[in-house]
């Protein structure tokens, strides 16, 4: 049976990687801070999110799927 992958393997995974260098060299893997979500909606469906000055919607569905819209 195949591995679960994490948050950390997933967010570090190769071809994840856009520098363009097309070397093909690996990137350094770094481990990606790792919030959880609970932690960001604080018991609400929906939280505002900044970012480069314009506003981005972070919901959570009834299937408990997020849904990031700008």
């Amino acid at each position: 049976m195949p591995a679960t992958p994490n948050a950390f393997s997933v967010l570090s995974h190769p071809s994840l990687d856009q520098s363009g260098s097309g070397t093909g060299s690996l990137p350094v893997a770094r481990p990606a801070p790792l919030v959880e979500s609970t932690e960001l909606l604080r018991g609400s469906k929906t939280v505002g999110i900044m970012h480069n000055g314009s506003l981005y919607r972070l919901q959570a569905t009834k299937l408990g799927k997020l849904i990031l819209t700008k």
